[in-house]
């Protein structure tokens, strides 16, 4: 269950930070108000995540998915440019990840 909660926290915060946009500076409040309540869901679903993932990790898989879905979302709905340095960064922060839970495993 843990992880469920963590992964409705990756969905808001993806969410939240793609509304964030959308309100351009909260000058479009509707936008704006979404993204806040989005950001309360996120952090609520992560707090619950913590009952039963070890804090560095949730933290790490969440920051770490949070950034290659909100990347991914920015280049097909902001039609973001993505370089090839991008992506070795989205490809090292997903080995970070893999690194990290792999040496959870070992203790």
């Amino acid at each position: 269950m843990p992880y469920l909660y963590l992964s409705f926290a990756i969905l808001f915060e993806v969410a939240a930070t793609s509304l964030l946009k959308l309100s351009q500076g909260f000058s479009k409040m509707l936008f704006g108000i979404l993204a806040l309540v989005f950001y309360g869901l996120c952090f609520f679903f992560l707090s619950l995540s913590l009952k039963g993932i070890q804090l560095n990790l949730a933290y790490a898989i969440w920051a770490g998915i949070g950034l290659v879905g909100t990347t991914v979302l920015s280049i097909f709905l902001f039609r973001e440019k993505v370089t090839a340095t991008s992506l070795i960064g989205i490809a090292l922060v997903i080995s970070g990840l893999v690194l990290l839970n792999l040496s959870q495993k070992i203790h």
